[in-house]
C-alpha cells in the first residue's frame, strides 16, 4: 500500500505569528491543506502529518482525517521522518511519499507520475525535482546515465554544479522497507547537529541500490515560504494560477487589481468579475454575470445575468436575473428570487425575497419570508428581534410597503396590501387592506420662539 509522511511541525520564526508555518493560508486554505489535497487527489491510501510547534493547532484542524505523530524538538526532516516509524511499520510492503507541509503547489499529477517512475525504475528513492530559471539557493540534482549521483547543497556545490537548472523540491518517493532502513543509518555528524533526509540518498548509493529523479511538469512544486514576503510570493502564484484557469474557460477580466477568487469557486463562461472582488469558499457563479467592483462573496450560489455591485453575499442562494448594489449585504440563509432588485444600503437575513421584488434602499429585511413583486420603500424595517427571541414576518404577493414602515414580528400582510408611511404594524393585516397608523398630529405654534428666548 502506498502512503505519505507529511512534515508539518515547522514553527515559521520569521513569520512572527503563534501558528504553525504549514497553517497560513495560501489563498483562503493553510498550506497543509493543499499538500493534504493534493495526496487525497491522487488516491494515496494512508497518510500521516507530523507535528511539532502548537501541535494541538494542526491535530484540531486534521480531526480524524489521518493519523499524526508528534516531533517535540526540530532536529532536521530526517529526524521528522523518524517520528513516523511507527506509522511505516504498519505496513511494509508498499512506497512511502515525503513530503513538506509548507510547500503548498505539489499537485496529484506529479504525485502520480513520479511513483509510476519510481516503481518502474525499481529505485530504493526517487526524488521529485523541478527545473526552475533561479536555482539560487536550492540543492542541484547530480545526474547520471542510471540515475541520480546525488544532491548538491548551493553552499557545496562548484561553479559547474552552481550552474544547474533541476532542483530539489524536498519530495521523495521511498520503498518504505529501505527508508525505515536508510533512516536507521542518518547521522547529525554536521554543523547543525541536525538528521538530513537528503542524507539517505547518498546512503542509499553508497549501500548499492538505485535512486532516480523525476522532473515535474510543474515548476511550482518547490515553492515555499519562510517569512512573511514568500508567503505573499505564494499567495500571488497560486492567486494568477486561478485567474488564469477562468480566463481559460471563457470568465472576464478588464483589470485583475486586487481580485482574489479561491481555487474551489466555479465560475460560468462570459461572466465578468471586476477589481477588488473576493470570490471565496464553495461560491457557484452562473453565465454571463457581472460581479464587482468590490464584492465579497462567499459560500454562495448565485444564477445566471446576475449584476452585483459592491455586494457582500455569505452563505445564500441568489436567482437568475438578480440586479443588486451599491452597498448591499446579504447574510447567511437568505434567497433572493430570479428578477429580484436590491438597491443601495440594504441588508437581508435569514430571509426569502419574491421574484420580481423591488426594495429599492436603505432597509433591512430580517428572518422574513417576501413574496412576489412586493414594493418595500425606503426606510423600512422588519422588527425581528425583541430582545428574547427571534420571529419572522410574511408579506404576501403584489404588496407595497410604505416608506419607514416598522412591522413588528410575528405579522402576517396578506397579498396585495399597502401600509402608508410612516406606519408601525403590530398586528396581521388581511389581503387587500390598508394600514394607517401615524397617531394624532400635534402642531405647537410659536414653539422655537419661546424655546430661544429662554436662551
Amino acid at each position: 500500500m502506498d502512503q505519505a509522511i507529511i512534515l508539518a511541525g515547522g514553527q515559521g520564526k520569521r513569520m512572527h505569528a503563534p501558528i504553525p508555518k504549514p497553517m497560513f493560508k495560501v489563498l483562503g486554505e493553510p498550506m497543509l491543506e493543499w499538500v493534504l489535497g493534493a495526496c487525497e487527489q491522487a488516491a494515496v491510501a494512508r497518510i500521516c502529518v507530523v507535528t511539532g510547534y502548537e501541535s494541538e493547532q494542526i491535530k484540531t484542524y486534521l480531526g480524524s482525517r489521518c493519523e499524526t505523530a508528534y516531533q517535540a524538538e526540530r532536529l532536521g526532516t530526517g529526524h521528522a521522518v523518524m517520528q513516523a516509524l511507527d506509522f511505516l511499520k504498519q505496513d511494509m510492503e508498499g512506497n512511502t511519499l515525503v513530503l513538506c507541509g509548507d510547500a503548498p503547489f505539489i499537485d496529484a499529477e506529479t504525485i502520480r507520475d513520479s511513483l509510476v517512475r519510481h516503481i518502474a525504475e525499481h529505485n530504493a528513492a526517487t526524488v521529485i525535482t523541478a527545473n526552475v530559471a533561479q536555482p539560487f539557493g536550492y540543492g542541484r540534482i547530480l545526474r547520471t546515465d542510471s540515475g541520480i549521483a546525488g544532491i548538491v547543497e548551493e553552499k557545496d556545490a562548484t561553479p559547474e554544479q552552481r550552474a544547474i537548472t533541476e532542483i530539489n523540491s524536498g519530495c521523495y518517493w521511498f520503498r518504505t522497507a529501505d527508508l525505515i532502513d536508510l533512516l536507521g543509518k542518518i547521522t547529525n555528524n554536521n554543523a547543525q547537529k541536525e538528521y538530513y533526509l537528503t542524507d539517505t540518498i547518498a546512503i542509499a548509493l553508497e549501500s548499492g541500490r538505485r535512486a532516480g529523479a523525476y522532473c515535474s511538469k510543474n515548476p511550482d512544486v518547490v515553492l515555499g515560504a519562510n517569512d512573511r514576503k514568500g508567503l505573499l510570493a505564494l499567495n500571488e502564484a497560486a492567486r494568477h494560477a486561478v485567474l488564469n484557469k477562468h480566463m481559460a474557460n471563457g470568465v472576464g477580466f478588464v483589470c485583475t487589481d486586487g481580485i482574489i477568487i479561491e481555487r474551489s469557486v466555479r465560475i460560468g463562461e462570459g461572466t465578468e468579475i471586476l477589481p477588488g472582488t473576493i470570490l471565496r469558499g464553495k461560491t457557484v457563479i452562473g453565465t454571463n454575470c457581472v460581479i464587482g467592483p468590490n464584492c465579497v462573496i462567499e459560500n454562495t450560489e448565485i444564477g445566471d445575468d446576475v449584476m452585483l455591485n459592491s455586494v457582500q453575499a455569505y452563505d445564500s442562494r441568489i436567482d437568475s436575473d438578480v440586479k443588486m448594489g451599491p452597498f448591499v449585504h446579504i447574510r447567511p440563509n437568505s434567497h433572493i428570487c430570479s428578477g429580484a432588485a436590491i438597491g443601495d444600503f440594504v441588508e437581508i437575513k435569514n430571509s426569502e425575497v419574491g421574484e420580481g421584488t423591488a426594495i429599492a434602499h436603505l432597509a433591512y429585511i430580517g428572518d422574513s419570508d417576501v413574496g412576489k413583486h412586493v414594493n418595500i420603500g425606503c426606510g423600512c424595517v422588519t422588527v425581528n428581534f425583541d430582545g428574547v427571541k427571534k420571529s419572522r414576518c410574511e408579506i404576501g404577493d403584489h404588496a407595497f410597503i410604505g416608506c419607514n414602515t416598522n412591522l413588528i414580528a410575528p405579522v402576517k400582510l396578506g397579498k396585495d396590501c399597502y401600509t402608508a408611511a410612516g406606519t408601525t404594524v403590530t398586528a396581521d393585516i388581511p389581503d387587500y387592506a390598508l394600514a394607517i397608523d401615524r397617531g394624532t398630529l400635534q402642531v405647537k405654534e410659536g414653539y422655537t420662539l419661546r424655546k430661544f428666548a429662554k436662551k
